[in-house]
């Protein structure tokens, strides 16, 4: 596992030991970055959150790109351990939360996000219900942009935000949406 691109372009990562959680693939984070990219033009001054997430690749690659801070969530202890490897090993610390706590556990944000990327365990629903969480607790700004990592059979339908694509790569399914305080009233 590296950083695609950026100012960390090809800097590995700690990988995690154990089964416990699944890290999204390089090339699967390369499709997903594109598709982001070509969407965002630019991450400059972005807040993103990496909600579920594990080794915190997805975070660390926003952060790479030029995103300001990054708030990374994760409950796993031998995850925690990757993240805080990779975050040191980078020199990120200044532009980066760990808030270790399950996503589901997660209080009210100081502020919104404009970038969020779950990969949550396929197949448990869990990034549906955060989507909901996040947004009562402020954690969505309007009109942010959610990348949903999900197994290729299932599909995302959450109240409020509108899916902009959905692309299969292997075993994952990468819903990209958008969300709208307007259509969640």
């Amino acid at each position: 596992m590296r950083i695609i691109s950026g100012k960390w372009r090809g800097r590995p990562l700690a990988p995690l030991s154990g089964d416990a959680t699944r890290p999204t693939a390089d090339r699967v984070r390369e499709a997903l970055f594109s598709m982001l990219a070509s969407r965002l033009g630019s991450f400059e001054e972005l807040r993103v959150a990496d909600l579920f997430a594990g080794t915190g690749a997805l975070g660390l690659e926003a952060l790479s790109r030029g995103a300001a801070h990054c708030t990374f969530v994760e409950s796993d202890p031998l995850a925690l351990k990757a993240l805080r490897s990779n975050i040191e090993k980078l020199a990120a610390a200044a532009a980066a939360q760990i808030l270790a706590q399950p996503v589901e556990a997660m209080m009210t944000a100081r502020e919104s996000c404009h970038l969020l990327l779950l990969d949550p365990p396929y197949r448990s629903g869990l990034g549906q219900k955060a989507l909901t969480r996040l947004v009562a607790k402020g954690w969505i700004a309007d009109g942010a942009w959610v990348s949903l990592e999900t197994a290729r059979d299932e599909n995302v339908d959450v109240a409020g935000f509108a899916v902009d694509a959905v692309r299969d790569h292997g075993k994952a399914r990468l819903h990209l949406l958008r969300y709208t305080a307007e259509a969640r009233a």
